[in-house]
């Protein structure tokens, strides 16, 4: 249902808007392409799931989208849910952080829709809000992605740990190695800290926000360089 209702709030802000305004946040990509990319995302993922075998994701500049981007969107969304639902939810199919579950894209659908909501709502100029638990589960899938092997590559000298503090719950305690990162729920004292909402801590971590929209005490350069990786 939240892959559903993100989709339909995704659509509300491009519908009407003009195809060919530049995505700021995606550079090289046009509104179009940006559409493209979330209504390829889910049934490019729909396939992975039906197969449960790798395959090469599309490139957005390729896709079609109708005239009707509201009724293609969600029907992309639907087609996603539709073939978890057939293949199980806790089927093992190939995913980009090596064999999980079926629903594990689902939640990479809607991790990747949430960012690309704020990215379409800084090039229409409309606000973007996001429910904090939604926010919150993001991060942490981003985290998670970072952190799989395979994915986690951080060039760069700097080590330490990083504390992702919201104004409620306990938040990220990350810690930062030459060869990636691990990640826990927690309270600690770290080399850095970020506070602020959990909506401007996903936007900052995602690189869609400057860091300086929430409060860093510590090692700033610490955070700059998880950032430079973040995405």
């Amino acid at each position: 249902m939240e892959l559903q209702e993100q989709t339909a709030d995704f659509a509300t802000i491009v519908t009407g808007a003009a195809p060919d305004a530049p995505v700021p946040t995606c550079p090289g990509w046009t509104l179009r392409d940006l559409v493209g990319h979330m209504g390829q995302a889910p049934r490019w993922m729909a396939g992975v799931v039906r197969s449960g075998a790798a395959a090469v994701p599309p490139d957005p500049r390729d896709a079609e989208p109708p005239a009707d981007w509201r009724g293609w969107l969600l029907a992309g969304a639907d087609e996603l849910r539709s073939a978890v639902a057939e293949a199980g939810p806790g089927t093992p199919v190939w995913t980009l952080a090596g064999p999980r579950p079926a629903r594990w894209w689902v939640r990479r659908a809607l991790a990747d829709l949430v960012v690309h909501t704020a990215d379409a709502a800084l090039t229409v100029g409309v606000p973007f809000t996001v429910p904090p638990a939604r926010a919150a589960d993001v991060i942490s899938e981003g985290l998670d992605l970072l952190a799989a092997p395979g994915l986690a590559t951080f060039p760069g000298t700097r080590e330490g740990t990083i504390a992702l503090r919201p104004p409620t719950g306990d938040g990220w305690l990350i810690t930062r190695a030459a060869d990636g990162h691990t990640w826990r729920p927690g309270t600690a004292d770290t080399d850095t800290t970020l506070s602020g909402t959990t909506q401007d801590l996903l936007l900052v971590l995602m690189r869609r926000l400057p860091l300086d929209r929430v409060t860093v005490t510590g090692d700033r350069a610490l955070a700059e360089e998880l950032l430079t990786y973040s995405v």
